[in-house]
């Protein structure tokens, strides 16, 4: 059995449990529905060691038809190298970028993000891949994730840390720093480095 198969039974039955609140009227089936949330609840709180309210208010706080969460990453390379910037929150590396907003197209998250994060402007070129989190090594995640990674092309601005990042640096395909794993796996900055060496590379997509 997959290690993290547990996370992945919960985050089923959470989301059966979340539809079913939402298009159903009967009294009865709102009841059975309401059960299965909590256990949902109950597997990632024995899980995890967090507390209750903590779980039901990262997990199962969401009304509406359940849909995956959306993850946008830039990809930014300068003279063979790219783009990184240090998590203030665990003083690791990543690539720029963060959950899409509302109201924001995919490039123009990307544009945000790397603005914010490292402090310069960028125009976003062309989609590079959709990776479905539960496919790559990250560590366990209460929510289903979406990542996109978006190539972009520096038009303006110098490398400048910003309110969530620490540093900002360029590093080479074989001098990678100590990684975000819950941001961003190792295997995934290499397949950002194959659509450096092959710019006619397809998309990936999980």
């Amino acid at each position: 059995m997959n290690e993290h198969q547990w996370l992945h039974w919960a985050q089923r039955i959470q989301a059966i449990a979340q539809a079913g609140l939402t298009y159903t009227d009967n009294g009865y089936d709102i009841e059975r529905y309401g059960e299965l949330r909590e256990i949902s609840i109950e597997m990632l709180r024995e899980q995890t060691g967090e507390p209750y309210p903590v779980v039901k208010e990262l997990f199962a706080s969401e009304k509406g038809y359940p849909t995956p969460k959306v993850d946008v990453r830039g990809v930014v390379f300068q003279d063979g190298k790219i783009l990184m910037v240090r998590e203030k929150a665990d003083g690791k590396w990543t690539l720029p970028g963060g959950w899409a907003d509302i109201g924001y197209t995919p490039k123009e998250v990307a544009v945000k993000e790397i603005r914010e994060e490292a402090g310069l402007d960028v125009r976003a070129v062309k989609l590079l891949a959709v990776l479905d989190k539960k496919c790559h090594p990250h560590p366990p995640e209460a929510y289903y994730i979406y990542k996109l990674f978006i190539m972009c092309e520096q038009i303006g601005g110098s490398p400048e840390a910003g309110l969530e990042t620490s540093d900002v640096a360029y590093f080479g395909e074989n001098e990678l720093p100590e990684l975000s794993r819950n941001r961003t796996t190792e295997s995934q900055i290499r397949l950002m480095f194959e659509y450096l060496h092959d710019p006619r590379k397809e998309v990936t997509l999980d």
